[in-house]
């Protein structure tokens, strides 16, 4: 499908999250078949226009997450093909045995949709940054894990994941004004890396919101003659060992992530990884252990050190030892 510029720029403007609400109302008008559900956040996750347009196959279960996920697993059981959407933090924690039981053992295909991932809910703080859930479902067999780079990126995995009959959690970072990493059209595949630039120097590993920065600082490292290829890993799980064992000939392979270092796309490189015998050294970056004092998006960006200048200075520092 070709996509305006003018789509893309309003795409962004939207966030990933307004951009999944947009994409699943659009696929609802020709298939009768999808249904969404929300705790409490139907606004927030950007299914206000889902919700007045197909009331039929629409429900608000309230403050209840893990209600949530059953009724989902009910619905998908029954045939609906359904995405069931709140802050990845409750998504992934509060509802974790949940989506152990029917996502993970009953294998139902319940698109559990977690936004706000990482830092995306800002001055809410702690109690709602999603800053574990990829650790807390990557363990649970049979669930995908799916974490677009920008707003088109979540078009195009909504549109793909609806189609699958299998479990997914589907992992939304970022705020509104997502920053553009596709300015066009590509070929999105769950499981498939994408390579976005080549580089001999180091190999940057890349998921959600951390894409973009990934390639700043690779521009940031040109002028210090690094040279770095940028890797788009938005399947988290499965991973694409094909993408890895292309990086082993770099210097340095570099994880880079909106989620703790613990358990997230770094610890997955890093367990297949473990399995290689000729490597290079791997790099974690992601947000350090600790709760420090909470505040809006970007300043917490700057605090856990995942702006492009704090990465470049990071990895360059990480290169020259």
């Amino acid at each position: 499908m070709e996509y305006k510029p003018s789509e893309i720029r309003t795409l962004s403007m939207l966030g990933q999250r307004g951009a999944f609400g947009a994409t699943l109302d659009k696929l609802a008008a020709g298939n009768d078949k999808i249904f969404a559900l929300a705790a409490d956040v139907q606004n927030s996750a950007g299914l206000g226009r889902f919700a007045k347009n197909y009331p039929g196959r629409f429900a608000n279960v309230g403050i209840a997450e893990q209600n949530m996920v059953g009724i989902a697993a009910g619905l998908a059981d029954a045939g609906y093909n359904v995405f069931a959407a709140t802050f990845a933090n409750f998504a992934a924690l509060r509802a974790n045995e949940f989506a152990k039981h029917f996502m993970g053992y009953m294998r139902s295909p319940v698109k559990l949709v977690g936004f706000g991932a990482g830092f995306g809910m800002g001055v809410l703080g702690y109690t709602h940054y999603g800053l574990e859930d990829v650790g807390a479902l990557r363990p649970i067999s049979n669930i995908n894990i799916v974490s677009p780079a920008d707003a088109l990126e979540t078009v195009k995995a909504v549109e793909t994941i609806s189609t699958l009959d299998e479990p997914v959690y589907l992992r939304l970072t970022g705020a509104a004004n997502n920053p553009i990493v596709y300015k066009g059209d590509y070929e999105f595949r769950i499981g498939k890396a994408v390579k976005l630039q080549e580089g001999r120097n180091i190999a940057l590993l890349a998921a959600g919101s951390m894409v973009h920065y990934a390639l700043e600082a690779a521009k940031i490292l040109e002028t210090h003659d690094v040279s770095c290829s940028v890797i788009n890993m938005h399947t988290i799980k499965p991973l694409d060992a094909d993408a890895i064992d292309a990086s082993l000939d770099a210097g340095l392979i570099v994880t880079v992530e909106e989620h703790r270092v613990a358990g997230g796309l770094g610890g997955a490189v890093a367990e297949y990884l473990a399995r290689v015998k000729r490597k290079p050294p791997q790099r974690i970056i992601g947000i350090a252990d600790g709760y420090p004092h909470a505040g809006g998006y970007s300043y917490m960006l700057d605090k856990a050190g995942l702006l492009p200048a704090q990465l470049a200075q990071s990895i360059l520092e990480e290169y020259k030892q």
